[in-house]
């Protein structure tokens, strides 16, 4: 808190588009669609229209005893898309996680393998900061203070392309780290009940990017050792990756996936996780001690399934993966001004996502970088030394040329900082 002292919070009075617009009528390009969330830009008015047009018909009624048509659709449409048939609806993507989490353990106790109650993750990953969630992260900054609340969780190597040696492939490095997932499996599956994993991307890690192989691998051992395979894309789904998920580049289904973030395009709190009809069928008798007893007030919320439904339809109608494919060639083409910069390091993307690490970096030169950048209009916020780009899907070549110049900007007044 003592930092918003030096560097008082936006005040943001409005959006327009890809633009946020402060108290004082000063625009900011939202270089990272506000914390990831935002797909088609602020004050979109599809998405407006279809939020207006419910609040004339519920806003909310409780997912327990009641239903309505906005979460059916949802539901039905996400079922398609994921090749997953049940969806359990929380707020946000902490709660999707512990949601992901209970059920795979009490799968396996409905199951009669109480043993299989342990979890793995990525090293360097990061799930969420509920304790469930907390647990199967690996982010010391985040972690470190709630160690005695939290449940012991094992961390097998990231595929994290930026670590493999000298002259290994992105694809051998990813299949090395899988033989240390299945290592681990080999003496552990007995006692595990799943394994977490961001598809394609770490987010928190600085954006880091594996090879897709990797995921066709540890779907592989999670079938032969028979551990559950949670796909964590709440920052990755809905297109990020250039497809709409991105397990879809390794042709992998997952026994759960969760979603969030972008689900609303970014107007309204909302997570789903979606799983299988044989994970279903484990809760599924008359005992009630037998399902799943888990719930939040605002679960499917129809004000939040009505901008989903939207975000769905732009989607279609739009036919934005298709389009995202031509603008994610042709913005890196746009930044290679950045990735030839003598200081950048690992200039990498995948989809929507550019990320970058910057060499010799002045001490807290996050902070100062997120002041350089605001001063030129980009609000752009990087994660340690690694400078990243995640714009709504509406930004243009023009708006994208702007903030490569604002990075280069801010990369030369850092310089000059040492």
């Amino acid at each position: 808190m003592k930092q918003l002292e030096a560097t008082p919070p936006l005040a943001i009075a409005r959006g327009e588009g890809v633009w946020l617009i402060d108290t004082d009528g000063r625009r900011y390009l939202d270089a990272i669609s506000s914390w990831w969330v935002n797909l088609f830009g602020h004050c979109n008015p599809r998405i407006n229209a279809a939020i207006i047009d419910q609040l004339g018909k519920i806003e909310h009624v409780m997912l327990a005893g009641a239903t309505h048509a906005p979460v059916v659709e949802l539901s039905e449409r996400l079922a398609k898309l994921t090749g997953l048939g049940h969806a359990f609806y929380g707020s946000d993507g902490s709660s999707a996680t512990e949601i992901a989490l209970k059920i795979s353990a009490h799968y396996w106790r409905n199951s009669g393998q109480v043993e299989k109650n342990e979890f793995i993750s990525l090293k360097n990953g990061y799930h969420g900061e509920t304790v469930g969630a907390l647990s199967v992260t690996d982010i010391p900054l985040f972690k470190q203070t709630y160690e005695p609340l939290l449940r012991h969780s094992v961390q097998v190597p990231t595929p994290d392309a930026r670590l493999a040696e000298a002259g290994e492939s992105a694809e051998a490095f990813a299949l090395r780290c899988a033989d240390a997932l299945e290592a681990h499996l080999v003496e552990h599956a007995a006692t595990t009940a799943a394994f977490i994993v961001e598809p394609l991307v770490q987010g928190a890690a600085g954006m880091a990017m594996y090879h897709p192989v990797y995921l066709s691998r540890a779907r592989e051992l999670c079938d032969q050792y028979r551990v559950h395979l949670i796909a964590d894309e709440i920052a990755v789904g809905f297109g990020r990756t250039g497809t709409m998920f991105a397990c879809e580049q390794a042709a992998v289904r997952p026994d759960f996936i969760c979603l969030s973030k972008g689900i609303t395009g970014g107007y309204l709190p909302l997570s789903a996780v979606l799983t299988s009809d044989e994970v279903y069928a484990a809760f599924y008798g008359d005992a009630t001690a037998r399902g799943f007893l888990h719930s939040h007030s605002y679960t499917g919320n129809p004000l939040a399934c009505r901008a989903a439904l939207a975000v769905l339809d732009i989607f279609e109608s739009d036919q934005v993966i298709a389009a995202n494919c031509g603008k994610s060639a042709q913005f890196t083409k746009i930044l290679g001004e950045v990735s030839a910069h003598p200081r950048v390091r690992h200039f990498r993307q995948c989809g929507m996502i550019w990320a970058f690490d910057v060499a010799d970096t002045v001490a807290d030169f996050a902070s100062h970088f997120y002041r350089l950048a605001l001063a030129q209009g980009v609000f752009i916020r990087p994660i340690g030394n690694t400078v990243y780009v995640m714009p709504p899907y509406i930004t243009e070549a023009a708006e994208i040329t702007s903030l490569t110049q604002a990075i280069l900007g801010s990369l030369a007044q850092t310089e000059s900082m040492k």
